[in-house]
């Protein structure tokens, strides 16, 4: 069964020939073998370093664990996670995709099966705890990196998958508050399309793409070409600056706009190490798969020992800049088994 949660991550690396690998190390009684579930946001590469943490803690700790990248959005989300409830799980780690409209829904996950969140959360909700960083904090640290990028300020274009995420919406906002100088809010929130200007920085759109990478990719071509003058391009999600690399080469103007980033994507290391990306914000989807099924094995025998007294598993994000990401991409690749 192992060989076979490899291949389906291998298939899933290649080309996302699969949304869904099923693994598990199970005790000679297969009965007493939790049945847990990792369910994302969405199919992307930074997914894959989730499932691989998933299959390693199942093999270590005993679990029966499934792992789960809805391709079609909220409805797929939703449908994932009611058939892991007719197959009886028993727990589920979520990233839900619209957390406000999801919490009822949510709610009655949480009082049939034991659910945690990951990457990002939906505080309102019944959910036990929520593994992940601190969006706000992280969007900070990239918006620390927009300032080294640009000392003098100058227009800046955000792009993320969805804003109806809360990690999304964090990020934006501590990036936002950060080059603006504003002082800690998380609360804040700066809606699209307001003028966004302060310390030297205008923030001149924030376009979504709902993971349509088409769309992401004609976002920034459209930015380009209705700026000039714009100084930086920040990718919020994973793909985003992979995508803004792709249209700044095609425009001509490769190295001459700013691109800072979030995550581990191959292709934004690899513009780190070339020069043409300032540097990312990364979390650890790894740990995010591993936490979670330690958390939900524990909770199975009613283990609460692991969940913080405020319901936040904290995994730290990091910066990377050019002296890490050598050490920190042969780590990475290490990880995935490369």
């Amino acid at each position: 069964m192992r060989n076979t949660v490899a291949i389906i991550i291998a298939l899933a690396l290649i080309g996302y020939l699969a949304y869904s690998f099923k693994g598990s190390v199970v005790p000679p009684d297969a009965n007493a073998a939790p049945k847990l579930a990792f369910v994302t946001n969405g199919v992307a590469d930074f997914w894959v370093l989730a499932g691989k943490g998933v299959q390693d803690s199942a093999s270590e700790i005993g679990v029966d664990a499934s792992f789960h990248m809805p391709p079609d959005g909220l409805a797929d989300q939703k449908r994932i996670i009611e058939d892991l409830m007719v197959k009886g799980v028993d727990g589920i780690a979520v990233s839900p995709i619209d957390p406000v409209n999801q919490t009822p829904f949510l709610d009655r996950i949480a009082e049939q099966t034991l659910l945690i969140t990951h990457d990002s959360d939906a505080p309102d909700s019944k959910r036990i705890c929520f593994v992940g960083v601190d969006n706000y904090e992280a969007g900070r640290m990239c918006g620390e990196l927009v300032e080294e990028a640009l000392p003098n300020g100058g227009k800046v274009a955000i792009f993320v998958g969805r804003l109806e995420q809360d990690n999304a919406r964090l990020r934006r906002q501590g990036v936002i508050d950060q080059i603006l100088g504003r002082e800690w809010d998380s609360s804040r929130y700066d809606k699209p399309g307001e003028k966004i200007a302060g310390n030297g920085f205008e923030v001149v759109a924030t376009l979504t793409d709902q993971f349509d990478m088409a769309k992401g990719k004609a976002n920034v071509e459209d930015i380009l070409s209705r700026h000039d003058d714009i100084a930086g391009c920040i990718g919020l999600f994973a793909y985003n600056t992979p995508l803004i690399l792709e249209a700044l080469e095609q425009s001509g103007r490769s190295g001459k706009v700013k691109v800072i980033s979030f995550d581990e994507d191959e292709r934004t290391l690899q513009g780190i190490i070339d020069g043409t990306v300032h540097g990312t914000i990364v979390q650890n989807p790894y740990e995010y798969g591993a936490a979670s099924m330690r958390l939900l094995k524990a909770l199975t025998s009613g283990d609460r020992s692991g969940i913080p007294e405020n319901g936040i598993f904290k995994v730290p994000a990091r910066t990377i800049r050019k002296a890490e990401v050598e050490s920190f991409r042969e780590d990475m690749r290490k990880k995935l088994g490369k």
